[in-house]
């Protein structure tokens, strides 16, 4: 069965938003929308995750929780989902120089 499906891309290679219009609509820049099965779904996954590079992708689908959606994401400094009993949070990871400033 299909499902809507939204991908956000921010700085990742041309080549990888090239591949992504091919199955989904970039209703803004770097924003991707569409209904695509679970096993198209997993295969750009596949694609964007081994391109993002320095980037950060997110993933958003349907799921069967409270929620609804589950997330996923990529990237050298991307936000981490983490599950807290059933719920979805997001955790913001902070770099070394941030750290230092607040010791």
């Amino acid at each position: 069965m299909s499902s809507m499906i939204v991908i956000s891309a921010t700085a990742v290679p041309d080549h990888l938003r090239g591949a992504l219009t091919r199955w989904l609509l970039e209703v803004t820049p770097e924003l991707y929308v569409g209904t695509v099965s679970a096993k198209v779904r997993d295969e750009l996954w596949s694609a964007v995750t081994a391109c993002t590079g320095d980037g950060i992708a997110v993933l958003a689908h349907p799921a069967d929780n409270e929620q609804g959606f589950q997330l996923r994401t990529a990237g050298i400094r991307r936000r981490e989902p983490l599950d807290f009993d059933g719920l979805t949070l997001i955790a913001f990871q902070r770099d070394s120089q941030e750290m230092a400033n607040l010791l």
